[in-house]
């Protein structure tokens, strides 16, 4: 975890390139916080459901689910109900698939579901003897409590800018696969976003080994300011948040939390599988909390 010292910010797209719900800029002052440094990895993940299974926090028909609801709230895809499932089950035993002959074990946990962030981070929290600050009934977050949750985009936002103002990626205004791991598009001989200046196309040639996903181990790229690995591009990163395109224009300044209900919740930070675009600080979208997509990850935080 590192501490990420309070401020003040100019959240949203500045550059007024994005989608209409990235705007308006807006001021928003955070207090301090602390933020993973990495993405949860794999190993981070497994050790979690090893742990929910012999405790009987969870049921396996296939994927991952919480125990007692049915196939209501999934935590994650396991090898048997995805051909890209990182995480396999037998015998009783969860444990990390090889992919290309390469040890996964620190590559960032994928096809999890935001309950099943939701359930790692109460899980770290009792872990650790913090208090839990998930109802995983109500699926709401208590920010009263002093354990891990998943950051608010404001926060997630903050956090990626790494103490930059006004720019377009954590490290400056262009991006190249030489920064992160993403699909670099281009049109004929020209890219299609003129900031995206990689002189390699299409997925990062490092990590295309032909087998799905295509995701780097954490901290393979340079940290930002901050000293946080991967805020762009490798893993889609899930945020606390539900998503609405119309909050920004009514977000409170101090440590805004995001609307109080929605059906969707917000994502954050780009992928291996997504473009330049996405992997923008300011761009965010809006993804069911019932999903579990290979190029979805998450990171946590906790209070300071």
């Amino acid at each position: 975890m590192v501490l990420i010292p309070g401020g003040t910010f100019q959240m949203g797209d500045s550059f007024a390139e994005g989608e209409s719900g990235e705007r308006p800029i807006h001021t928003v002052t955070l207090d301090s916080f602390y933020m993973g440094k990495y993405e949860i990895t794999n190993h981070q993940y497994c050790d979690f459901l090893n742990w929910a299974d012999d405790n009987g926090w969870i049921t396996v028909p296939g994927g991952v689910y919480q125990a007692g609801s049915g196939r209501d709230y999934p935590y994650c895809h396991t090898s048997s109900d995805t051909f890209y499932g990182q995480i396999t089950y037998s015998g009783g035993v969860f444990s990390i698939r090889k992919k290309s002959d390469q040890d996964m074990s620190h590559y960032p946990i994928v096809n999890v579901t935001w309950y099943g962030a939701a359930a790692y981070c109460n899980w770290r929290s009792q872990q650790e003897g913090r208090e839990q600050c998930y109802n995983l009934s109500m699926w709401n977050c208590d920010f009263s409590k002093k354990g891990y949750r998943l950051p608010t985009e404001a926060e997630w936002e903050y956090a990626a800018r790494g103490g930059l103002e006004g720019k377009r990626f954590p490290w400056g205004d262009t991006i190249s696969h030489s920064q992160a791991n993403y699909i670099s598009h281009w049109e004929g001989a020209q890219p299609y976003y003129s900031y995206d200046v990689s002189p390699t196309r299409s997925y990062h040639p490092t990590w295309n080994d032909g087998m799905y996903p295509y995701a780097a181990w954490v901290g393979f790229f340079a940290a930002n300011g901050y000293g946080l690995y991967d805020m762009a591009g490798n893993a889609q990163e899930l945020c606390n948040d539900w998503y609405s395109r119309f909050y920004y224009s009514s977000s409170p300044v101090n440590n805004p939390r995001g609307p109080t209900s929605g059906a969707s919740r917000a994502l954050r930070g780009g992928s291996w599988y997504n473009d330049a675009s996405y992997s923008r600080v300011a761009k965010r979208s809006p993804y069911g909390p019932i999903y579990g997509d290979y190029s979805v990850g998450f990171r946590v935080a906790l209070p300071n």
